[in-house]
């Protein structure tokens, strides 16, 4: 079976190290070989990783952001830094905090739309 790495990083260590002894290869002289060496020992952070490997599977987990146009949000944001970085050198302090407000806000959107 096709596994993802979100899928194994929901299941159990329990399950880590079936799916980790199921998974073996025949060595070279025909006797079987685990593709995960020592895969009894390993906790699940060092599991995970070596199974991955071993199946070759992204490690790489994806955030996906859904619903909004991020490439836009992030050009804003970019002139969002400008015009802080010049109410700071201004010492205008109600730009400032307007802009702040301004870049939480699209940060929020942008983390509450990530997957």
């Amino acid at each position: 079976m096709a596994y993802t790495y979100h899928e194994l990083k929901g299941k159990t260590i329990q399950e880590l190290r079936d799916i980790a002894k199921g998974n073996q290869g025949t060595g070279g002289d025909g006797d079987k070989q685990e593709l995960v060496q020592g895969y009894s020992q390993m906790n699940k952070d060092h599991l995970l990783p070596a199974l991955c490997k071993a199946l070759g599977i992204d490690v790489h987990e994806h955030h996906l952001v859904v619903g909004i146009d991020k490439p836009a949000i992030k050009a804003k944001m970019r002139t969002l830094k400008h015009q802080r970085q010049a109410a700071l050198e201004a010492h205008d302090h109600e730009a400032l905090k307007s802009t702040r407000r301004q870049l939480h806000h699209f940060n929020r959107m942008i983390r509450s739309h990530a997957r």
